[in-house]
Formats: structure tokens, sequence, C-alpha cells
């Protein structure tokens, strides 16, 4: 609609119907007064229509919508006076002299009639402009959303920023001694970790494969901080291959779980995360164990904004389901794939 408008159709298909209505009414002026003096009303009556619809819609309603009453009541009566004199005049040289009418050799004799011609066509397309303006105005207003939307997307998902940690983790791997292979593993973890959000994440969709090693990644990273009474499980349905999902989607939720995962000395504390592919869609699952209810802590990334990137990204089409029962803290995501 937008190209549709840019191109000016709307005007080009308007003047079309106006000047084929017109002519189509005047056909039978052909016979009585000849093919040229039918062309010159066609162009007379449709040439001052023009001009006042133009006086009003480029000049008088800016002046209206801007604050300026007084100067957009004067262009709209000038528009109206300049249309009916101008008419007024070819009536009286067309009707009154080639046709031969003495009655209509008078100046005002069609003034109602051409005011009232007048008065319709720009209240038309008076309405027509105000339309056309605001749709325009609704487009711009949705594009900018949608770039702050985008822009709040980002901001969302990126949480912090790779650059400064990445290069100092390739200074501090080249100085951990090689014979400290955990170390190094450890730390190349990480750096793959980062190198995922700077490089691959740059774009709106992520084959799924890179988003499980990131997943992976992280997870082997927190095994390392936890004892040998937390049991930690990782599964990936095999068939989830060359399925595009957004980039740092469900990491949020395996932070949750690692972030609140119980403590307990007397009985076993549990991580659970699996992910398959059900129909067309990518079921997520995390359960951890817990001592206290999940919070929307305002120091981490919380699970109100993780909501609100699901809300941007897939509207009414995922499903969310966070059931905190007793010790055990249950989070289900259904997401389709892009």
């Amino acid at each position: 609609m937008s190209r549709f408008f840019s191109y000016r159709l709307d005007h080009i298909i308007f003047w079309t119907l106006t000047v084929f209505f017109h002519g189509y009414t005047r056909l039978p002026w052909i016979n009585k007064a000849g093919l040229n003096q039918f062309v010159l009303e066609l162009i007379i009556r449709n040439g001052l229509l023009a001009c006042a619809i133009y006086l009003t819609i480029l000049v008088a309603v800016p002046k209206l919508t801007s604050g300026k009453q007084p100067a957009g009541i004067l262009g709209i009566l000038a528009a109206l006076v300049i249309y009916v004199l101008g008419k007024n005049a070819h009536d009286v040289y067309f009707y009154g002299y080639v046709v031969g009418d003495p009655e209509r050799q008078h100046f005002l004799y069609n003034t109602f009639y051409n005011l009232s011609i007048v008065t319709f066509y720009l209240a038309f397309a008076i309405t027509l402009h105000l339309s056309k303006l605001w749709y325009l105005q609704r487009e711009k207003m949705r594009q900018v959303e949608m770039e702050r939307l985008n822009t709040e997307l980002e901001y969302l998902r990126a949480q912090i920023n790779p650059h400064f940690l990445f290069n100092s983790i390739n200074t501090i791997y080249f100085q951990i001694d090689k014979q400290n292979t955990a170390a190094r593993e450890t730390l190349e973890k990480f750096s793959e970790m980062l190198r995922y959000q700077l490089y691959e994440c740059t774009s709106e969709t992520i084959v799924i494969e890179k988003e499980i090693q990131y997943l992976q990644n992280y997870v082997a990273l927190q095994k390392l901080r936890l004892s040998s009474r937390h049991l930690v499980e990782f599964k990936a349905d095999e068939t989830l291959k060359e399925l595009f999902i957004p980039p740092l989607v469900l990491i949020p939720f395996v932070e949750n779980a690692f972030k609140h995962v119980s403590h307990f000395t007397d009985k076993p504390n549990e991580i659970s995360i699996r992910l398959i592919k059900l129909n067309n869609a990518l079921e997520f699952s995390a359960i951890n164990t817990t001592e206290v209810t999940v919070k929307n802590e305002p120091g981490g990334i919380g699970l109100k904004n993780v909501t609100r990137r699901l809300d941007l990204l897939y509207g009414d089409r995922y499903k969310l389901e966070i059931k905190p029962v007793a010790e055990v803290f249950h989070v289900t995501l259904q997401i389709p794939f892009l």
C-alpha cells in the first residue's frame, strides 16, 4: 500500500474516474456544441477542480492540522471561490453563447450548482487525503515500533558484550601452563561460548545444533563448580537437526536452573535439561531441585525478561509453563521452529 501511494496511483485513479464520469455525462453536448467545445469543457471544469482540490489538500489542510485554523479556512474559501467564479464564467460562454440559451448568460445562474459540485469534491478529496495521511502515519508508527522491538530484543539477548572478555580469554589461555589440560579445556569451552555470542548470534535465527552446543558448553562449565552430590543431565533429541530457532532463547532457563539448584546434604540435588522435537515445534524442559522459590531478581536475567522476549518473538504461538512445586522447579517451553 505504501508503494501504491509512493507512485501517486491514488491520484491517477481519482482523476481518471473523475474525468471519465464527467465526460460520460456530457456526451450529448458533442452533437449540440461540437467535439472541440466538449474537450474544452472537460479541460476547464477538471482543471478548475484540480486547482481547488490541490489548493485545499496542499495548503489549507496542512494549515488546519498545524493549528492555523484561520489560514486554513481562508484557503478552503479561496478554493471554492476560484472554482465557482471560473466555472460560472465558462458556463456563461458555453451555455449562453455557444449553445444559445439567453437565461444562462447571467453570470450567477449556475452558482449554486457549481458550489455544490466543488463542495462535494473537496469534502471527498479531504476525506481521502486525511485517510491517506492516517494510513501513512500508522505505517510509520508501526515501523518505529518494529525498530524499537528489535532494539529491545537485542538488549534482552545481549546481556554482556563479549568482545573484551573474548580477547582477554585468549590471552589467559596462552598464559596457562600447557600441562594443565583441565584448565585449558575449561577456558576453551568458555571461549567457544563467547565466540558463539559474538559471531553466531548476529542473525534473527540460528541452526539448533549450534544452540545445543552452546548449552552443552554452559552445562559443562557449571558442573565444575558443583559438588559430587549434584546430578546433572542434559539430553537433546537426535532428530533436532537443520532446524532454526532464535539464538539464546533457552539459556535463561538453564541459567536459572543452575542458579537456584538446591544444595541438600541429605538427599539428591538434580538438574535435568531436555530438548525434543514435538511435531513442528521444540519442547524444552528444565527441572531442578530447589530450596527456595525462584524469584525475578533485579540482578539476574529474570523470568519476566524471558517472557517479554518470547512475547516479542512469537506472540501467542508459544507455550510456557512454570511450575514451582514443593522442592522442584519445573519449566516447560514449546516454541515453533522458524
